[in-house]
């Protein structure tokens, strides 16, 4: 029987992280990274399972080459922390999950042998010694969270020197004990420094050089954060937006910076992104841009929620417009900017009302 490849990739971290942050941003954050990983896969590996926080992919009667197997290992990793890279830079969200997530680190474990299968409701999965072997192989003595195993048996069969050394590579010798039975692998601590971060595009901070056109401010009771959580979570705009037919956006994404999101009001779509700003240290804040209502060309909304206490803060909304030709300016001053005042005052109210009424929400 021909051999094949089992191959696991494990986000370490994980029971702490979902245990200590926020449920639903980590839930998330942790999708998010296992979408990275499938997407990653170069190798036409198969997916068996999604289990929790890992992925357990296999090929079946075939072993990819070392050279492919040491690729494919490297593109992993490098998906990985250039998402986690992106997830720190284009953050917004202060709670404690979205803050953490850069924390997040990964292993991945490798190993060969002959597959028996079984089939449970028409799926069909990977079963026996083998793949007892390879989940056994992510209980090991190595001390790191961040790291490449491949077992004697894979290492043997593709090649892989002991002591594989590469820019990436330091690979060692490392044996343990399951069940009265040694199993021996080779391991590299993997240095991020040394992974090609991919590039990413970085959200906006916009600075202005007047004040805003527009501003109101209102006391909350309820927690910045939790105001933050009802205000950046889209889910939540119904409660509070009233006007809009439907909110469309990205319902397995934490908000962050570049994030785009959908009003549809009587059949016409305003396309909104998120963006940011610089504000007083302790303050949050959360901003969007949208080009998409005449006469005005961009129109920039900033929410800013300055804690008072455990249960209230201080939320300030501003509004910046640009028009460029004189048209659009005397159109905004006669007519759009009535409308955009009564626009955030109502917003606000309803926050406020919202927020006040429901003072305690699970990020």
């Amino acid at each position: 029987m021909t051999k094949s490849l089992l191959f696991i990739p494990d986000i370490s971290g994980f029971t702490k992280f979902i245990q200590t942050t926020e449920v639903t941003h980590s839930q998330h954050v942790i999708a998010e990274l296992l979408e990275v990983l499938i997407a990653a896969n170069t190798q036409d590996l198969r997916l068996a399972e999604i289990e929790g926080d890992a992925l357990f992919l296999y090929k079946e009667g075939e072993i990819p080459s070392q050279e492919k197997l040491l690729a494919q290992i490297e593109t992993m990793f490098t998906d990985f922390y250039s998402h986690l890279k992106l997830l720190e830079k284009n953050r917004v969200c202060p709670c404690n999950a979205c803050a953490s997530a850069p924390n997040l680190q990964l292993k991945i474990v490798a190993h060969c042998g002959d597959l028996q299968f079984i089939e449970v409701q028409g799926n069909r999965k990977p079963f026996g010694q083998q793949v007892i072997e390879a989940h056994r192989l992510l209980k090991n003595s190595v001390e790191s969270e961040n790291y490449a195993l491949i077992s004697k048996e894979l290492a043997s069969h593709i090649e892989l020197p002991i002591y594989y050394w590469s820019k990436l590579y330091r690979f060692k010798e490392g044996k343990d004990t399951y069940d009265g039975k040694e199993v021996e692998y080779i391991f590299s601590v993997i240095d991020q420094g040394h992974l090609t971060i991919n590039e990413f595009s970085k959200g906006e901070k916009l600075t202005f050089d007047k004040p805003p056109q527009l501003a109101f401010e209102k006391k909350v009771s309820t927690s910045a954060m939790t105001l933050m959580e009802y205000i950046t979570n889209y889910s939540y705009r119904h409660q509070w937006v009233k006007g809009v037919d439907k909110f469309e956006y990205n319902e397995n994404e934490v908000t962050r910076l570049g994030t785009e999101h959908v009003c549809v009001i009587n059949g016409k779509h305003f396309n909104f992104v998120t963006v940011t700003k610089d504000v007083k240290s302790g303050q949050f804040v959360y901003g969007e841009m949208t080009t998409s209502p005449p006469p005005v060309d961009e129109v920039y909304q900033f929410y800013i929620l300055t804690p008072v206490s455990d249960d209230s803060c201080i939320l300030e909304i501003q509004a910046y417009w640009t028009a460029r030709s004189w048209l659009k300016k005397i159109m905004i001053a006669l007519v759009a900017k009535r409308i955009f005042k009564k626009n955030i005052e109502a917003a606000l109210h309803g926050l406020a009302q919202f927020a006040s009424e429901n003072p305690n929400v699970e990020a």
